[in-house]
């Protein structure tokens, strides 16, 4: 299957549970499970920063039409496409994985460890800027806080079963045919 074909199922299939599945889930309106924003983390190596920056606003903007909200999640989406690039040159092996597999993953990062590094911070990132859009302010700051923590531990918990279920099997490419 052709990556642009993957990439577009992935982005419909992801919208698709989100708006449909996880948005009906809220436990004790502290957690709100998202996984659609897995379809940033999960982009390409090669894809540039803007068409990086363009995707994501799109899913974030295509959520938001859906949910009729004003661009939270597209601000959000926008967000952790930016910062993508520099977290993954931090966590990246120095040999380059980026050269020798297609997307980030375990295997391409060098391991587990900064696999769960790379989620887990964008993850933060991302629902930290989400609530504070939608709280707008930090009248409630432990609110704040442990609904950011705990949506966090949720999400991270459904990306490894969706990596489990969804194995993206990567093979290291070389320079010889």
């Amino acid at each position: 299957m052709s990556i642009l074909v993957k990439n577009i199922l992935r982005f419909v299939l992801l919208i698709l549970v989100q708006f449909f599945v996880l948005d009906k889930v809220h436990l004790h309106y502290m957690v709100t499970p998202y996984i659609y924003y897995l379809f940033v983390l999960w982009m390409p190596f090669n894809t540039s920063r803007s068409w990086q920056m363009i995707l994501a606003f799109l899913l974030g903007f295509t959520l938001d039409s859906f949910r009729h909200s004003p661009g939270f999640h597209a601000a959000a989406c926008v967000l952790i496409a930016y910062l993508r690039p520099f977290l993954i040159n931090i966590l990246i092996p120095q040999e380059g994985a980026e050269a020798n597999y297609e997307e980030p993953s375990a295997r391409s990062l060098g391991g587990f460890v900064r696999y769960m590094i790379y989620t887990g911070l964008l993850t933060l990132v991302h629902h930290g800027w989400l609530f504070l859009l939608e709280a707008w302010n930090f009248a409630n700051f432990w609110y704040f806080v442990v609904k950011t923590l705990l949506s966090t531990a949720i999400s991270l918990l459904l990306i490894l079963i969706a990596e489990m279920l969804f194995a993206r099997k990567q093979k290291f490419r070389t320079n010889t045919m």
